[in-house]
């Protein structure tokens, strides 16, 4: 996903954000953003692994 943007590309999205939100923003929204993250991939994870659970209780059960 993010390999097909490149480094220009990056720079550029950059320098719009900093432009768009102005410096004293940059570090609130990287914070929000990384948290966002951070519980998606932890929701993703125990959905995951809810799955597997269930799939485990599926063959003892047969």
């Amino acid at each position: 996903m993010l390999s097909s943007i490149g480094v220009p590309g990056l720079i550029l999205i950059l320098i719009i954000a900093l432009v768009v939100f102005g410096p004293s923003k940059l570090p609130e929204i990287g914070k929000a953003f990384g948290s966002s993250l951070k519980e998606f991939k932890k929701a993703t994870g125990d959905i995951m692994s809810d799955d597997e659970s269930s799939k485990k209780e599926k063959k003892t059960k047969e």
